[in-house]
């Protein structure tokens, strides 16, 4: 039996900081209520003209680097984002295009918080299956451009950034499984209101219900944590590392006991750069390995919670 399994990691992140401190100056908020409330102290903000293919693309690069390939040996690309470049074509070929790995599938996919977990899913099911022996997933956001700076039940969360892995075959156990569901009915909780059939809003900006946004999303989470276990008749004891959606500190602790892990065995970045949405897990996962908590053979949950809702889980032999 054939599995996909993760050959490098890769993440960027932009040089301008955007402080706690800064935010206080921009909005009714402060350091302490933000710290409190997200875990937040930090976000990266994309520079002018800076793009999500351009972040996108610095960590791809590192994460080939890591994989000892060759950008043009990639033949298949999937890109989670919810901030694109353009309308047409997508990042995955904008992507393509820049690395010179021409003539394999390369597409992106919108499901929010839940890109790379969605990505990620397609890509190991192609390689499983013969199709990629080069698969390149990412998760890339530039959410500054839809953030409204003026509300801060959202500007203290939302920043930029991206993520990436590779998966190669490999005989040996990698992606164990991957877990996906959406509920359409909580979409008004969570969503951006302007698109390309219905019309652009002279403001662009995220809207959010955050009091239920957290309530749903430990449920759904919570839930997926069960059924990732089952299918593959597991016990909590038996997850090394949870690699979560950095979205707010408080549902990753709760996520975290839910399989009564302490949080010295949870990845967190959420402090460093905010909610990143379909970049967090992998910037959260090539931050594990390469400080070194993260090694050969450790079985890692992912997970991710976006709107729409989506939602999302693999379970991964490093």
């Amino acid at each position: 039996m054939i599995y996909s399994r993760i050959s490098g990691t890769g993440s960027y992140l932009p040089e301008r900081i955007l402080t706690n401190l800064e935010l206080e100056k921009m909005v009714d908020t402060t350091d302490e209520w933000i710290r409190s409330r997200t875990g937040i102290e930090r976000r990266h903000i994309a520079a002018e003209g800076e793009t999500t293919v351009d972040l996108a693309e610095r960590a791809a690069r590192r994460a080939l680097e890591a994989a000892g390939m060759a950008p043009e040996d990639v033949d298949f690309i999937a890109f989670g984002t919810t901030t694109p470049d353009l309308v047409f074509p997508n990042c995955a070929v904008l992507l393509q295009r820049r690395l010179g790995c021409f003539g394999g599938p390369a597409f992106s996919v919108e499901t929010a918080c839940a890109g790379f977990m969605y990505a990620l899913s397609i890509a190991d099911k192609y390689v499983r299956c013969g199709e990629s022996k080069r698969a390149l997933v990412i998760g890339a956001e530039t959410l500054s451009r839809i953030t409204d700076w003026n509300d801060r039940g959202t500007a203290v969360l939302f920043a930029d950034g991206a993520g990436a892995v590779v998966l190669e075959p490999s005989e040996a156990p990698g992606v164990l499984s991957t877990h996906l569901h959406a509920d359409g009915r909580y979409h008004e909780m969570l969503y951006c209101a302007s698109g390309v059939s219905k019309g652009f809003a002279s403001k662009l900006a995220i809207i959010m219900a955050g009091k239920e946004v957290f309530k749903i999303a430990v449920t759904k989470l919570g839930a997926v944590v069960d059924e990732t276990l089952a299918a593959n008749g597991l016990e909590r004891s038996a997850i090394d590392w949870l690699v979560p959606h950095q979205a707010n500190i408080r549902i990753v602790q709760a996520t975290a006991s839910k399989l009564d892990l302490p949080l010295e065995r949870v990845i967190v970045t959420v402090q460093d750069h905010g909610n990143t949405s379909a970049a967090s897990v992998p910037l959260a996962l090539d931050v594990g390995v390469r400080d070194g908590r993260i090694k050969r053979g450790e079985l890692l949950l992912l997970e991710a919670f976006g709107g729409g809702f989506t939602w999302g889980s693999a379970l991964v032999r490093y």
